[in-house]
C-alpha cells in the first residue's frame, strides 16, 4: 500500500457516497481519484485498469455535465430506470468490449491479466455510463463489480484498494436503496 492508494481510496468512498446522495461534487472528485488510479494501476501493469480510468475521467466529465446540464431547463437528470431491453444492450455491449479489449491486451501489451482485468473494466464503462445517466440499475451493476473487484485487487496484493471495493459494495447498495425510494424516480 502506498500513501497515493490511501489517498485514491479514500476519494473514492467520497466520490460515491455523494453519488449516492446525487451530490453533483462526486464527479469532480472522482475525477481526481481516477487519475490517480491511473497512475497505480500503469505501475503494476494493469493496462485495462488504466485504461478504464482514462475512460472514467471522460465520463466524470459527461456525468457532472449530464447531472447538471441536461435536462429539462438545465436542471439535471432525475433518477429512471432502464428498460429490460436497455439492460440487455448494456450487457452486449459489456461482453463485446470485453472480448475485443481482452485480445488486445493479450496480444499487444505485458498484462499479467488481461482476460479478468478487460472483463471488469468493459463492465465497469457501461455501469459507470448509467451512473453519469442517473439509470438505477448502475447500482446492481456495480454490486456485482465490486464483488469480482474486491478479488481482484486482493489477488495483486492491492489489500486497500480490495478492501474499498468491500465498501463500495456496501455503498452501492446503500445507493440502490436511496436512489429506489427517490420520489422523482421514473420508469
Amino acid at each position: 500500500m502506498s500513501g497515493l492508494e490511501l489517498f485514491a481510496a479514500v476519494l473514492g468512498v467520497v466520490a460515491v457516497w455523494l453519488t449516492v446522495k446525487q451530490n453533483p461534487w462526486c464527479w469532480p472528485i472522482g475525477l481526481v481519484m481516477v487519475l490517480l488510479y491511473s497512475w497505480i494501476f500503469f505501475d503494476i501493469k494493469l493496462y485495462s485498469s488504466m485504461l478504464l480510468q482514462v475512460f472514467f475521467a471522460v465520463l466524470q466529465i459527461y456525468g457532472w455535465w449530464q447531472w447538471t446540464r441536461a435536462g429539462a431547463q438545465h436542471q439535471g437528470h432525475v433518477v429512471t430506470r432502464l428498460s429490460h431491453w436497455q439492460v440487455l444492450f448494456g450487457l452486449a455491449v459489456g461482453a463485446v468490449i470485453s472480448l475485443g479489449l481482452g485480445s488486445a491486451m493479450a496480444h499487444w501489451t505485458d498484462s499479467d491479466f488481461p482476460w479478468p482485468d478487460a472483463t471488469l473494466t468493459a463492465f465497469s464503462l457501461v455501469a459507470q455510463l448509467w451512473m453519469a445517466q442517473k439509470r438505477l440499475q448502475c447500482w446492481a451493476m456495480w454490486c456485482v463489480l465490486d464483488v469480482l473487484y474486491m478479488g481482484f485487487y486482493a489477488y495483486q496484493d492491492l489489500y486497500l484498494t480490495a478492501a474499498l471495493y468491500g465498501l463500495f459494495t456496501a455503498i452501492a447498495i446503500a445507493g440502490w436503496r436511496d436512489w429506489q425510494r427517490d420520489p422523482a424516480l421514473r420508469t
